[in-house]
Protein backbone atom coordinates (compact mmCIF):
# COMPACT_ATOMS: atom_id res chain seq x y z
CA UNK A 1 0.00 0.00 0.00
CA UNK A 2 1.54 3.57 -0.76
CA UNK A 3 2.42 5.35 2.33
CA UNK A 4 1.28 9.12 1.44
CA UNK A 5 4.54 11.50 0.70
CA UNK A 6 7.01 8.88 2.48
CA UNK A 7 7.84 7.04 -0.56
CA UNK A 8 9.12 8.62 -4.17
CA UNK A 9 6.87 9.78 -6.61
CA UNK A 10 7.65 9.43 -10.05
CA UNK A 11 6.54 12.91 -12.44
CA UNK A 12 6.94 12.72 -16.11
CA UNK A 13 6.07 15.84 -18.38
CA UNK A 14 6.94 19.42 -17.17
CA UNK A 15 5.21 21.56 -20.03
CA UNK A 16 2.36 24.42 -19.10
CA UNK A 17 0.21 22.34 -16.83
CA UNK A 18 2.56 19.99 -15.49
CA UNK A 19 5.33 22.15 -14.29
CA UNK A 20 3.34 23.88 -12.06
CA UNK A 21 1.61 20.52 -10.87
CA UNK A 22 4.70 19.01 -10.25
CA UNK A 23 5.53 22.52 -7.94
CA UNK A 24 2.85 22.15 -5.60
CA UNK A 25 3.62 18.39 -4.99
CA UNK A 26 6.91 19.09 -3.91
CA UNK A 27 5.59 22.23 -1.58
CA UNK A 28 3.23 19.93 -0.17
CA UNK A 29 6.47 17.65 0.97
CA UNK A 30 5.78 15.03 -1.40
CA UNK A 31 9.31 13.65 -2.56
CA UNK A 32 9.09 13.28 -6.25
CA UNK A 33 11.42 12.06 -8.87
CA UNK A 34 11.24 14.00 -11.87
CA UNK A 35 11.44 13.79 -15.81
CA UNK A 36 10.71 16.02 -19.10
CA UNK A 37 12.77 15.84 -22.11
CA UNK A 38 13.64 19.16 -22.41
CA UNK A 39 16.22 20.19 -19.31
CA UNK A 40 15.45 23.76 -18.22
CA UNK A 41 11.76 22.36 -16.23
CA UNK A 42 13.84 19.54 -14.83
CA UNK A 43 16.23 22.25 -13.12
CA UNK A 44 13.38 24.30 -11.59
CA UNK A 45 11.88 21.01 -10.20
CA UNK A 46 15.40 19.90 -9.16
CA UNK A 47 16.03 23.90 -7.43
CA UNK A 48 12.55 23.64 -5.66
CA UNK A 49 13.45 20.03 -4.05
CA UNK A 50 12.59 17.13 -6.85
CA UNK A 51 15.23 14.83 -7.81
CA UNK A 52 15.49 15.49 -11.04
CA UNK A 53 17.09 11.85 -13.31
CA UNK A 54 18.17 11.80 -16.62
CA UNK A 55 15.87 9.32 -18.24
CA UNK A 56 11.89 7.62 -17.33
CA UNK A 57 14.11 4.05 -17.04
CA UNK A 58 15.48 5.92 -13.62
CA UNK A 59 11.77 7.16 -12.76
CA UNK A 60 10.33 4.21 -12.88
CA UNK A 61 13.75 2.44 -11.74
CA UNK A 62 12.88 4.96 -7.88
CA UNK A 63 9.13 4.45 -7.66
CA UNK A 64 5.86 2.59 -8.03
CA UNK A 65 3.56 5.77 -8.57
CA UNK A 66 4.51 7.23 -11.72
CA UNK A 67 2.44 10.46 -12.67
CA UNK A 68 2.43 11.32 -16.48
CA UNK A 69 0.81 14.86 -17.46
CA UNK A 70 2.07 14.70 -20.98
CA UNK A 71 0.51 16.52 -24.43
CA UNK A 72 -1.09 13.59 -26.29
CA UNK A 73 -1.36 9.64 -27.00
CA UNK A 74 1.97 9.73 -28.75
CA UNK A 75 3.80 11.37 -26.53
CA UNK A 76 2.39 8.80 -23.74
CA UNK A 77 3.22 5.76 -25.43
CA UNK A 78 7.14 7.09 -26.26
CA UNK A 79 7.05 7.37 -22.47
CA UNK A 80 6.05 4.26 -21.48
CA UNK A 81 7.58 2.23 -24.46
CA UNK A 82 4.22 0.90 -25.48
CA UNK A 83 4.75 -1.31 -28.36
CA UNK A 84 8.47 -2.36 -28.01
CA UNK A 85 9.92 -5.24 -25.54
CA UNK A 86 11.01 -2.83 -22.83
CA UNK A 87 6.96 -1.95 -22.08
CA UNK A 88 6.81 -4.99 -19.97
CA UNK A 89 9.53 -4.82 -18.07
CA UNK A 90 9.19 -0.55 -17.69
CA UNK A 91 5.34 -0.82 -16.25
CA UNK A 92 5.09 -4.19 -14.27
CA UNK A 93 4.77 -3.31 -10.84
CA UNK A 94 4.04 0.43 -11.32
CA UNK A 95 1.11 1.95 -10.95
CA UNK A 96 0.81 4.98 -14.04
CA UNK A 97 -1.16 7.75 -13.77
CA UNK A 98 -2.09 9.52 -16.81
CA UNK A 99 -3.34 13.20 -15.98
CA UNK A 100 -3.25 14.04 -19.88
CA UNK A 101 -6.37 14.20 -22.19
CA UNK A 102 -6.88 11.52 -24.44
CA UNK A 103 -9.46 9.18 -26.22
CA UNK A 104 -11.24 6.92 -23.88
CA UNK A 105 -10.81 4.10 -26.18
CA UNK A 106 -6.90 4.80 -26.30
CA UNK A 107 -7.10 5.06 -22.34
CA UNK A 108 -8.91 1.24 -22.39
CA UNK A 109 -6.37 -0.41 -24.52
CA UNK A 110 -3.60 1.54 -22.53
CA UNK A 111 -4.75 0.16 -19.78
CA UNK A 112 -5.65 -3.11 -20.53
CA UNK A 113 -1.94 -3.34 -21.81
CA UNK A 114 -0.64 -2.17 -18.19
CA UNK A 115 -2.70 -4.25 -16.86
CA UNK A 116 -1.57 -7.82 -19.43
CA UNK A 117 2.17 -6.89 -18.18
CA UNK A 118 1.46 -6.47 -14.14
CA UNK A 119 1.24 -2.57 -13.95
CA UNK A 120 -2.02 -0.75 -12.36
CA UNK A 121 -3.52 2.34 -14.47
CA UNK A 122 -5.74 5.79 -13.40
CA UNK A 123 -6.60 8.03 -15.56
CA UNK A 124 -6.73 11.43 -14.07
CA UNK A 125 -7.71 13.81 -16.56
CA UNK A 126 -8.14 17.52 -14.92
CA UNK A 127 -10.05 20.40 -15.85
CA UNK A 128 -8.16 23.89 -15.67
CA UNK A 129 -5.98 25.49 -17.28
CA UNK A 130 -2.39 27.21 -16.32
CA UNK A 131 -3.61 29.67 -13.68
CA UNK A 132 -5.57 26.68 -11.52
CA UNK A 133 -2.77 24.59 -12.03
CA UNK A 134 -0.47 27.33 -10.73
CA UNK A 135 -2.81 27.84 -7.49
CA UNK A 136 -3.37 23.92 -6.95
CA UNK A 137 -7.09 24.41 -8.07
CA UNK A 138 -7.50 21.63 -10.73
CA UNK A 139 -10.46 19.65 -10.78
CA UNK A 140 -9.57 15.80 -11.35
CA UNK A 141 -11.78 13.08 -12.68
CA UNK A 142 -10.49 9.43 -11.68
CA UNK A 143 -11.50 6.55 -13.81
CA UNK A 144 -9.52 2.71 -13.04
CA UNK A 145 -10.10 0.21 -10.37
CA UNK A 146 -11.77 1.29 -6.82
CA UNK A 147 -8.82 0.25 -4.97
CA UNK A 148 -6.36 1.40 -6.68
CA UNK A 149 -7.79 4.77 -7.51
CA UNK A 150 -8.10 5.27 -3.46
CA UNK A 151 -4.56 5.10 -3.30
CA UNK A 152 -3.91 7.32 -6.00
CA UNK A 153 -6.69 9.91 -4.69
CA UNK A 154 -4.81 11.22 -1.57
CA UNK A 155 -1.52 11.93 -3.66
CA UNK A 156 -3.13 14.61 -5.74
CA UNK A 157 -4.75 16.55 -3.31
CA UNK A 158 -1.64 19.52 -3.54
CA UNK A 159 -2.86 19.48 -7.61
CA UNK A 160 -6.66 20.18 -7.03
CA UNK A 161 -9.10 21.43 -5.21
CA UNK A 162 -11.58 18.78 -5.70
CA UNK A 163 -11.44 14.89 -7.26
CA UNK A 164 -14.14 13.27 -8.75
CA UNK A 165 -14.78 9.59 -9.18
CA UNK A 166 -16.01 8.56 -12.20
CA UNK A 167 -16.16 4.79 -12.65
CA UNK A 168 -14.63 2.58 -14.98
CA UNK A 169 -10.99 3.57 -16.80
CA UNK A 170 -12.81 5.72 -20.09
CA UNK A 171 -15.40 7.42 -17.87
CA UNK A 172 -12.99 9.56 -16.66
CA UNK A 173 -12.09 10.58 -20.44
CA UNK A 174 -15.71 10.72 -21.37
CA UNK A 175 -16.87 13.12 -18.44
CA UNK A 176 -13.87 15.44 -19.34
CA UNK A 177 -14.75 15.41 -22.95
CA UNK A 178 -18.21 16.52 -21.45
CA UNK A 179 -16.98 19.11 -19.50
CA UNK A 180 -14.83 20.69 -22.52
CA UNK A 181 -17.61 20.62 -24.68
CA UNK A 182 -19.47 23.13 -22.25
CA UNK A 183 -16.21 25.00 -21.99
CA UNK A 184 -15.40 25.43 -25.61
CA UNK A 185 -18.55 26.44 -26.65
CA UNK A 186 -18.31 28.31 -23.75
CA UNK A 187 -15.61 30.70 -24.51
CA UNK A 188 -16.63 30.55 -28.49
CA UNK A 189 -19.46 32.18 -27.45
CA UNK A 190 -18.04 34.27 -24.88
CA UNK A 191 -15.76 35.74 -27.18
CA UNK A 192 -18.55 36.25 -29.81
CA UNK A 193 -20.14 38.67 -27.30
CA UNK A 194 -17.26 40.43 -26.57
CA UNK A 195 -16.61 41.26 -30.43
CA UNK A 196 -20.12 42.10 -30.63
CA UNK A 197 -19.98 44.37 -27.80
CA UNK A 198 -16.89 45.77 -29.32
CA UNK A 199 -18.11 46.68 -33.05
CA UNK A 200 -20.84 48.04 -31.12
CA UNK A 201 -18.88 50.76 -29.43
CA UNK A 202 -19.59 49.44 -25.55
CA UNK A 203 -17.21 49.90 -23.06
CA UNK A 204 -15.60 46.42 -22.83
CA UNK A 205 -14.90 46.86 -18.57
CA UNK A 206 -18.77 47.86 -18.11
CA UNK A 207 -19.94 44.57 -20.17
CA UNK A 208 -17.74 42.88 -17.76
CA UNK A 209 -19.00 44.67 -15.22
CA UNK A 210 -22.56 44.01 -16.36
CA UNK A 211 -21.56 39.69 -16.32
CA UNK A 212 -19.81 39.94 -12.93
CA UNK A 213 -23.21 41.07 -11.94
CA UNK A 214 -25.40 38.79 -13.21
CA UNK A 215 -26.00 34.52 -13.73
CA UNK A 216 -22.73 34.27 -16.17
CA UNK A 217 -20.40 35.22 -13.61
CA UNK A 218 -17.74 32.29 -12.49
CA UNK A 219 -14.60 31.95 -12.20
CA UNK A 220 -14.20 30.89 -15.56
CA UNK A 221 -15.53 34.06 -16.69
CA UNK A 222 -13.10 36.37 -13.75
CA UNK A 223 -10.53 34.94 -16.11
CA UNK A 224 -10.52 35.04 -19.24
CA UNK A 225 -12.83 38.38 -20.02
CA UNK A 226 -9.88 40.62 -18.35
CA UNK A 227 -7.80 38.55 -21.47
CA UNK A 228 -10.48 39.54 -23.69
CA UNK A 229 -10.35 42.97 -23.36
CA UNK A 230 -6.46 43.40 -22.57
CA UNK A 231 -6.34 41.40 -25.93
CA UNK A 232 -3.64 39.25 -24.15
CA UNK A 233 -3.06 36.22 -25.56
CA UNK A 234 -0.44 34.86 -23.41
CA UNK A 235 -1.04 30.96 -23.27
CA UNK A 236 -3.23 29.60 -20.10
CA UNK A 237 -5.19 26.99 -22.31
CA UNK A 238 -3.48 27.04 -25.92
CA UNK A 239 -5.93 27.48 -28.99
CA UNK A 240 -4.38 24.28 -30.19
CA UNK A 241 -5.10 22.07 -27.18
CA UNK A 242 -8.78 23.76 -27.44
CA UNK A 243 -8.84 22.56 -31.31
CA UNK A 244 -7.59 19.05 -30.02
CA UNK A 245 -10.12 18.53 -27.66
CA UNK A 246 -13.29 19.62 -29.62
CA UNK A 247 -11.75 16.77 -32.58
CA UNK A 248 -11.71 14.18 -29.71
CA UNK A 249 -15.55 14.75 -28.31
CA UNK A 250 -16.95 14.74 -32.13
CA UNK A 251 -15.12 11.52 -32.18
CA UNK A 252 -16.34 10.00 -29.45
CA UNK A 253 -19.97 11.76 -30.38
CA UNK A 254 -20.00 10.00 -33.93
CA UNK A 255 -19.05 6.80 -32.52
CA UNK A 256 -21.95 7.10 -30.32
CA UNK A 257 -24.51 8.78 -32.97
CA UNK A 258 -24.56 11.93 -31.18
CA UNK A 259 -25.15 15.10 -32.94
CA UNK A 260 -23.08 18.31 -31.87
CA UNK A 261 -23.94 21.38 -33.75
CA UNK A 262 -22.54 23.89 -31.14
CA UNK A 263 -19.17 21.74 -30.93
CA UNK A 264 -18.82 21.75 -34.87
CA UNK A 265 -19.30 25.43 -34.47
CA UNK A 266 -16.95 26.15 -32.16
CA UNK A 267 -14.42 23.69 -33.44
CA UNK A 268 -14.30 25.51 -36.79
CA UNK A 269 -13.61 28.43 -35.18
CA UNK A 270 -10.40 26.97 -33.12
CA UNK A 271 -9.14 25.41 -36.23
CA UNK A 272 -9.60 28.77 -38.04
CA UNK A 273 -7.90 30.58 -34.95
CA UNK A 274 -4.62 27.82 -35.66
CA UNK A 275 -4.91 28.71 -39.37
CA UNK A 276 -4.28 32.41 -38.46
CA UNK A 277 -1.03 30.89 -36.59
CA UNK A 278 -2.43 31.07 -32.78
CA UNK A 279 -1.85 27.74 -32.18
CA UNK A 280 0.65 27.90 -29.46
CA UNK A 281 -1.42 31.23 -28.06
CA UNK A 282 -4.43 31.13 -25.78
CA UNK A 283 -7.47 29.85 -26.43
CA UNK A 284 -9.06 33.47 -26.47
CA UNK A 285 -7.74 33.84 -29.36
CA UNK A 286 -10.97 32.27 -31.49
CA UNK A 287 -11.70 35.59 -30.97
CA UNK A 288 -9.28 36.71 -33.98
CA UNK A 289 -11.29 33.68 -36.22
CA UNK A 290 -14.37 36.18 -35.60
CA UNK A 291 -12.99 39.03 -36.37
CA UNK A 292 -11.61 37.56 -39.28
CA UNK A 293 -14.92 37.10 -40.44
CA UNK A 294 -16.68 39.62 -39.78
CA UNK A 295 -13.52 41.58 -42.13
CA UNK A 296 -14.87 39.04 -44.59
CA UNK A 297 -18.36 40.54 -44.63
CA UNK A 298 -19.72 43.15 -47.62
CA UNK A 299 -18.55 46.19 -45.77
CA UNK A 300 -17.41 45.18 -42.44
CA UNK A 301 -14.28 46.83 -42.91
CA UNK A 302 -16.07 49.89 -42.14
CA UNK A 303 -15.84 49.49 -38.25
CA UNK A 304 -17.94 51.73 -35.62
CA UNK A 305 -16.86 54.50 -33.75
CA UNK A 306 -15.19 52.90 -31.03
CA UNK A 307 -16.40 55.64 -28.19
CA UNK A 308 -13.04 56.07 -26.75
CA UNK A 309 -13.45 52.27 -26.50
CA UNK A 310 -9.50 50.92 -27.82
CA UNK A 311 -8.73 48.08 -26.63
CA UNK A 312 -6.10 47.21 -27.93
CA UNK A 313 -2.87 46.72 -25.33
CA UNK A 314 -5.45 48.09 -22.88
CA UNK A 315 -4.61 46.48 -19.38
CA UNK A 316 -6.96 45.69 -16.68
Amino acid sequence: MMTGTTEEIGFIGLGVMGRPMALNLVKAGTRLIVWNRSPEPREALREAGATAVASVDDVFARTRVVICMLVNETALDAVLKRGTLGFGDLVNGHVVVSMGSNSPEYSRALAADINTAGGHYVEAPVSGSRKPAETGQLVSLLGGDPDIVGEVRPLLSPMCRETVLCGPVGNALLMKLTVNLYLNAMLAAMAEAVHFADRHGLDLPTFKAAIDSGPMNCDFTRMKLPKFIARDFSVQAATEDAFNSTRLIADAARAAGIATPLLNLASDLYGESVGLGNAREDMISVLQSIEARTAGLSGSNARPASRGNDIRGRQL
